[in-house]
């Protein structure tokens, strides 16, 4: 998997991301100085498949409060969603799934899984009257059904495109 470096990035905070230790990611990229990256720069993060290999993506629509779940690039199915709130928006552009976690508890209804960015995923609600709405602390709701479905379908490592 390629991670490209976004402003901002420290290689710390990528490893953080990705629940990759920094160690794995400096040895997977031993060209590169590590107290030195740089937006645009291309870093191996190890671990994960090619996104490029893999059948699915998702791509989600803020603004509309939809999920889109693809296969070879024709739409499968759409999902209806909840979204971050004003005061913590649902972050966009591009990650990655990097873990499923099947009853995670609470909030979070029956299934999560991790997006590459520390803190943010796809998840279940214990609050169904929640999707359609922009109430989360940023993550992406989903109906139970819908994200055990979902986390059925598709592998680790699947794209996930989320736009305004």
């Amino acid at each position: 998997m390629i991670h490209t470096v976004r402003p901002g990035e420290t290689l710390y905070q990528i490893s953080l991301d990705y629940r990759t230790p920094l160690y794995e990611i400096i040895s997977a990229n031993p060209a590169i100085n590590p107290n030195l990256i740089y937006p645009g720069q291309s870093i191996v993060i190890p671990g994960f498949p090619d996104p490029n290999t893999l059948p699915y993506q998702i791509e989600v629509l803020l603004n509309s409060r939809q999920l889109k779940l693809y296969r070879n690039g024709d739409l499968q199915k759409t999902y209806p969603i909840a979204v971050g709130k004003m005061l913590s928006t649902t972050p966009t552009g591009n990650f990655i799934i990097i873990n499923k976690a099947p009853n995670p508890g609470g909030p979070y209804g029956t299934m999560w899984m991790s997006l590459s960015k520390q803190y943010y995923g796809i998840h279940g609600t214990n609050d169904p009257s929640s999707i359609g709405k922009a109430v989360s602390k940023g993550c992406i709701r989903m109906y139970n059904e819908d994200v055990e479905e979902l986390a059925r379908t598709i592998p680790i490592g699947t794209p996930v495109y989320i736009h305004p």
